[in-house]
Formats: structure tokens, C-alpha cells, sequence
């Protein structure tokens, strides 16, 4: 065990390599590496261009990069207020059970706070366990009553015509 801190800073434009790292490894947890078409260069333009799409926070033990949250501000009609949405949250397999992912989730949580935000939510596949057990630990709720849909590729391609 170390003693080393564990600190969270928000990411910058020279964090992409790292960024992309991230993305690559949750993508091969999640079974979707094949998936994963993300580039550099798209990101450094989607998060740090003219009109960034989401942020990044990133998590060190130390000097050592150990996971990130990516996010984005969504809206609720009903609240008449904005929300935080997090895409991901990953931490490298060797430093979870450390609260890593929790202090991730609890900065979010502020920032939210922060923000004016009415809700923080996430989506988790259904066959990860061990993530469903840990959300449901910190008291967050599934939304049992929504399907998510998704238009993409060709039937996005479609609508838009």
C-alpha cells in the first residue's frame, strides 16, 4: 500500500494521448474494443475545440495516471434545470477497491452541486456486476421504467433526410 495522494484535476488539451488511453482500456473491459473509433485528433477537437462536447476529469495516485470520468451537461424539462451526465468512469483494474471511483463520483457530485444541477446520472451494462453492486452502494436508484434508444450509422442517416 502507498501513501502517495490521490488527487483529481480537470484534463487539458495535452491529456488526450492519455484520455484516449482510458477510453481504449474501458472499451476492452466492456467487451467493445471493436468499437472504439475515437482518434487524437477528434478529440482534442471535441473537448478542447471551438465548441467543447463533454470534459474530463482525470485520477492520480501520486504522478500516476489511474482513471477518468468523461461528462457532459444534459437538461431536464421537468426540473427546468441542468444535469450532469457521465459517460465514463473508468479506474485501472489494479487500483480499484480504493476508493478511487468513488472519489471520482463524489467530485462529480460537487460539481453538479456547483453547478445548480438537479441530477447526476449514468447508464452501466446490465451484466456488470460489480459496478451495479458499487452504484447501488452509494444509494443511486435504476431506472427501471426507461428504455434507452439509440439511432445511429445508416438509421441516423435515414431520419436526417
Amino acid at each position: 500500500m502507498t501513501n502517495e495522494p490521490f488527487t483529481i484535476r480537470p484534463a487539458v488539451a495535452e491529456d488526450v494521448p492519455l484520455i484516449l488511453h482510458f477510453i481504449r482500456r474501458l472499451a476492452e473491459y466492456e467487451r467493445l474494443a471493436h468499437e472504439v473509433t475515437a482518434t487524437e485528433e477528434v478529440l482534442r477537437q471535441t473537448l478542447f475545440g471551438h465548441r467543447p462536447s463533454a470534459e474530463v476529469i482525470l485520477g492520480y495516485l501520486g504522478e500516476e495516471p489511474v482513471g477518468f470520468a468523461l461528462f457532459f451537461h444534459n437538461f431536464s424539462t421537468f426540473l427546468g434545470r441542468p444535469g450532469i451526465y457521465l459517460e465514463d468512469l473508468f479506474v485501472e483494474e489494479e487500483h480499484r477497491g480504493r476508493g478511487f471511483g468513488r472519489a471520482m463520483l463524489r467530485h462529480l457530485a460537487q460539481l453538479a452541486l456547483e453547478r445548480d444541477c438537479g441530477r447526476l446520472e449514468w447508464w452501466v451494462l446490465d451484466w456488470n456486476r460489480p459496478a451495479i453492486d458499487f452504484y447501488r452502494r452509494l444509494g443511486a436508484a435504476p431506472m427501471s421504467d426507461w428504455t434507452v434508444y439509440r439511432l445511429s450509422g445508416e438509421a441516423l442517416q435515414r431520419l436526417a433526410q
